[in-house]
C-alpha cells in the first residue's frame, strides 16, 4: 500500500517508495503547477493510466540518467543528419509534440498521456517550466522531446518520432544545446534499449538525490529557453565528438 496524498500534501520522502512496482511513492493529489514543479523537484514523476488509474507518483531506483557530454551519436545517426536535411527548434510547438506523444501507438494501443496530463504540462509550459524541442524535415515534424527544466535538470517527459531517427536526433541536439540551456544532467526515468544505445546510465538513490539538491534552487525559477533555429551543422560543435 501506499499513502493517499490530498492536493497541496507534502510528498513522501523517496526512500519509502515500494520495490514491487519499482518507484511506486503514492496516489492522489493533483496536477497542479505547484504539485508538478514540487514533484520533479524531489525526484518524482506521475504516470498512471487515467482510464482505470488515479494519479500515480514514482521514483523509482535506480534512475536513468544522461550526463550531456556523454550521450552517443552513432555513426549510423550521423550519415543520416548528413542526407536528411533538418531543422531543429526549442519550444515553436509544444502542443504538437504532446499531441504526437499521446496519440495511438502503431499497435493502436494508447499511451499513459492523458487530456490532463496534457492540459497540466501545457500550463507548465506557459508558466516556463516544461519546454519542447522539435526536429523539422521541411514543414513536418520529423522527431521532438518534452520535459520540464529545474534548475539545471532537464526531465525527460516523453520522446516523439514520427520520421526514422527522429527520437535520436532530438535526444542528440539537446544534448549538443545542454550547455547553453544549462542543464547539467538530463533524466530519462526508467532505462529501456533504445536510451541506452545512447548513452543512458544507471545512477543509486543517493546519487540521484544529491544531483537534485546540487542543481535544483529550493524555489526554481523558469527557464528561458531561445527562440532559435539551428541545422545539424550549426549546433554547439561539442556534439562533434567521434562516435
Amino acid at each position: 500500500m501506499v499513502p493517499w496524498l490530498e492536493p497541496g500534501a507534502p510528498f513522501p520522502d523517496t526512500r519509502d517508495a515500494l520495490t514491487d512496482p519499482d518507484g511506486l511513492l503514492a496516489a492522489g493529489a493533483d496536477l497542479s503547477p505547484d504539485t508538478l514543479v514540487r514533484a520533479y523537484s524531489s525526484g518524482i514523476f506521475p504516470w498512471y493510466d487515467a482510464d482505470y488509474q488515479p494519479i500515480l507518483w514514482w521514483s523509482p531506483a535506480p534512475r536513468c540518467v544522461f550526463y550531456p557530454d556523454q550521450i552517443h551519436v552513432s555513426r549510423s545517426l550521423r550519415r543520416h543528419v548528413n542526407q536528411v536535411p533538418l531543422t531543429i527548434t526549442l519550444d515553436s510547438a509544444f502542443s504538437s509534440i504532446m499531441a504526437l506523444c499521446a496519440a495511438p501507438r502503431g499497435d493502436g494501443q494508447g499511451t499513459w498521456i492523458s487530456s490532463d496530463m496534457v492540459n497540466a504540462y501545457v500550463n507548465l509550459h506557459k508558466l516556463g517550466y516544461a519546454h519542447s524541442l522539435e526536429v523539422w524535415q521541411g514543414d513536418s515534424i520529423a522527431g521532438g522531446i518534452y520535459g520540464i527544466q529545474l534548475g539545471n535538470i532537464f526531465f525527460g517527459e516523453s520522446m516523439v518520432s514520427p520520421l526514422p531517427n527522429g527520437s535520436k536526433v532530438a535526444l542528440a541536439a539537446l544534448q549538443a544545446l545542454a550547455k547553453s540551456l544549462d542543464i547539467q544532467l538530463i533524466d530519462a526515468q526508467v532505462e529501456n534499449p533504445h536510451l541506452r544505445s545512447m548513452g543512458a546510465c544507471m545512477i543509486d538513490r543517493a546519487t540521484f538525490s544529491q544531483h537534485l539538491r546540487q542543481w535544483i534552487p529550493a524555489h526554481p525559477a523558469p527557464a528561458q529557453w531561445p527562440k532559435e533555429s539551428w541545422t545539424w551543422a550549426t549546433l554547439p560543435a561539442d556534439d562533434k565528438r567521434p562516435a
